[in-house]
């Protein structure tokens, strides 16, 4: 039996929104913490749907910038 694909939690999807609004307001400290609070599954999840747009998330960030 397959196992499921890792999923975005609830907590970290609102991290993400968290940390792109915190890059775009040039707070850069906050961004990180947002990062670190982040849950190793939903980073899984995370890197494979960037990895499907062909992308990753230093990519992603520095796009941000």
């Amino acid at each position: 039996m397959p196992t499921a694909p890792p999923r975005i939690s609830l907590m970290a999807a609102a991290e993400v929104r968290d940390i792109l609004t915190a890059l775009q307001l040039g707070q850069s400290a906050t961004a990180i913490a947002g990062l670190m609070a982040i849950d190793a599954d939903s980073w899984q999840a995370i890197e494979q749907r960037l990895a499907a747009l062909d992308g990753d998330l230093p990519a992603a960030l520095r796009s941000l910038a």
